[in-house]
C-alpha cells in the first residue's frame, strides 16, 4: 500500500495545533543555560546594540511622543488656556470634509503620488540592474557613486539649482530650445510643468540612492543559479528577467508596501519651495496645506484634524497593500 504523505492543509492545521499546546516548563538548569547564552550573544553583539540606541531615541522622541499632540483633532484649541485644547469636538472633521481647498489639495497629493510613484518606483530597480550588469570595477564603482551623490544636496540647494536651470531669461534649458524656435519656458511658474519638474528632479535625486538597497539585494543571489543558467545557454536578458528579478522581488515588495504608505504624505519641503501663486492650483497639497493652515494661519486643532486623517488613510493604504501582497507573492512587512 502507497504512502500517504500530508497536504499543506494538514501541515497547517498540525502546525497550529502544535502551537497550541502548551510547552514544558523550563527547568531550573535550562533557565540559566538560556539566561547564560543571551548573556554570551550580547556580550558577541553589544557594538550592534549600541547603534540601535540613536535611531531608537529618535523614533521615540520624533515619531511617537508628537502623538499625543493629536488630541487636538479632537480639542478646540484657544491661545493661553492649555496646550491639548479646552473642549471636546469633531467640528474640525466636519470642516475640513466640507472644505474646497480640503479636497483639491487631496486630489492633488493622490495624482502628483501616483505619478511619481509610477515613474520613480521602477527606475531604480532597473537602474540597480544594469550596475550590476557592468563588468568594469572601476567605472561601476564610479557609476554608483556619481549616482547617489545627489542625494546629499539640500532641497533648498536643488530648487535653487531648478531655478538657474530653467530661468526663462538665462536658463540653459531654455537657451538650447531657443536654438530650435520655441519661446522660452517658465517651468517654475506654470501649472502644466509643476508635475514633470518635480517627478523628474526626485528622479534624478534619488534613484541613485535608492538603488543601493536593490544592489545589497542583488548581490545576495546565490551564483551559482547564473552558471547554471550560463550553461543551459540563457542570455543576460533572460537570466536577469528569470533569475535577478525573481530573486530581488521581497524586497521590491516591501519598498512598494513602503511607498504606498507615503502616498498622502509627500513631504513639503520641495513643494512647497516651489509653490508659487501661478501654480497653486496644481502645487496645493495635503502638506503644504496643514502646514500653511497650522503654522501660518495658527489653526492648530483644524490642521492637526487633516493630518490625523492623512496619517490614518496611509495605515489603511500600507495595510492594504500588505494584505495583498502576502496573498500574491507570499511577502509582507509583518
Amino acid at each position: 500500500m502507497a504512502r500517504r504523505f500530508p497536504d499543506a492543509f494538514e501541515l497547517k492545521e498540525r502546525g497550529k495545533r502544535m502551537k497550541k499546546e502548551k510547552k514544558p516548563a523550563l527547568t531550573p538548569e535550562e533557565r540559566s543555560r538560556k539566561v547564560k547564552k543571551a548573556v554570551i550573544y550580547f556580550r558577541r553583539y553589544w557594538v550592534l546594540y549600541a547603534m540601535l540606541i540613536l535611531p531608537v531615541i529618535y523614533y521615540i522622541v520624533f515619531k511617537y511622543i508628537p502623538m499625543v499632540g493629536n488630541v487636538l483633532a479632537f480639542r478646540r484649541y484657544r491661545p493661553g488656556k492649555g496646550a491639548f485644547g479646552t473642549d471636546w469636538t469633531l467640528r474640525y472633521f466636519e470642516r475640513f470634509l466640507k472644505d474646497p481647498m480640503f479636497w483639491r489639495a487631496l486630489r492633488n497629493t493622490i495624482v502628483l503620488s501616483v505619478m511619481s510613484l509610477a515613474v520613480n518606483f521602477p527606475i531604480p530597480i532597473i537602474f540597480a540592474i544594469l550596475v550590476n550588469e557592468l563588468r568594469g570595477t572601476i567605472f561601476k564603482k564610479f557609476v554608483q557613486t556619481v549616482s547617489y551623490m545627489p542625494r546629499f544636496i539640500s532641497t533648498v540647494v536643488v530648487i535653487a539649482i531648478l531655478n538657474e536651470l530653467l530661468s526663462p531669461s538665462s536658463g540653459l534649458l531654455n537657451k538650447l530650445l531657443g536654438v530650435f524656435g520655441v519661446a522660452p519656458i517658465y517651468f517654475m511658474n506654470e501649472p502644466q510643468w509643476f508635475r514633470p519638474v518635480y517627478i523628474l528632479s526626485e528622479a534624478w535625486q534619488f534613484t541613485g540612492w535608492t538603488a543601493i538597497i536593490y544592489l545589497a539585494a542583488i548581490t545576495g543571489i546565490n551564483q551559482e543559479l547564473y552558471e547554471a543558467a550560463e550553461i543551459d545557454g540563457a542570455s543576460r536578458g533572460q537570466q536577469m528577467w528569470y533569475i535577478t528579478l525573481p530573486s530581488i522581488l521581497p524586497t521590491i515588495m516591501i519598498m512598494l508596501i513602503m511607498n504606498i504608505g507615503h502616498i498622502l504624505s509627500l513631504g513639503f519641503e520641495k513643494v512647497l519651495l516651489m509653490y508659487t501663486p501661478a501654480n497653486s492650483a496644481i502645487s496645493d497639497i495635503l502638506d503644504t496645506l496643514v502646514y500653511r493652515t497650522g503654522l501660518a494661519n495658527q489653526n492648530y486643532s483644524y490642521a492637526t484634524a487633516i493630518g490625523l486623517f492623512s496619517g490614518l488613510v496611509g495605515l489603511l493604504l500600507v495595510t492594504i497593500a500588505n494584505t495583498t501582497s502576502k496573498k500574491l507573492t507570499g511577502e509582507s512587512i509583518y
